[in-house]
């Protein structure tokens, strides 16, 4: 069955804001930690997942593939991996139509090592822009 979605665009940004990113051929994980406190409800606690393709992946059919690609990977990777009270996002490439699922697999379980370890980026996705007229 796998790990509950985030189901929100406000929660994929906010994954994208605050979160780490660690880029592979196959895919691009971004991770947040929920910063809930000790108090957390059961489901309050539990890892949750979210799938993303752009359009620069390919049409309907293309993205779609990527997409159950994704989910069977992750499906087979974060029940035993992924960290309790955190926040998941794969981002599909155009590798991950064409990637041996193993190698797609192998993708997912290095990120996850890399960002659990601490490493990986902050992101640099920001929603403050500064207006196109704005004066120094």
């Amino acid at each position: 069955m796998g790990l509950p979605h985030l189901k929100r665009r406000a929660e994929y940004l906010r994954v994208a804001r605050d979160g780490h990113v660690w880029s592979t051929h196959g895919l691009v994980l971004q991770m947040r930690r929920r910063d809930n406190g000790d108090g957390m409800t059961t489901d309050e606690a539990a890892s949750r997942l979210g799938i993303t393709v752009s359009r620069k992946v390919g049409n309907a059919v293309k993205r779609n593939r990527a997409r159950r690609r994704l989910r069977a990977a992750a499906d087979h990777v974060l029940p035993t991996s992924a960290l309790p009270g955190v926040d998941y996002v794969l981002i599909g490439r155009v590798e991950t139509i064409q990637r041996p699922f193993p190698l797609l697999v192998e993708d997912l379980e290095r990120a996850l090592a890399r960002l659990h370890a601490g490493g990986g980026r902050r992101s640099n996705f920001s929603r403050a822009r500064k207006p196109s007229g704005a004066v120094r």
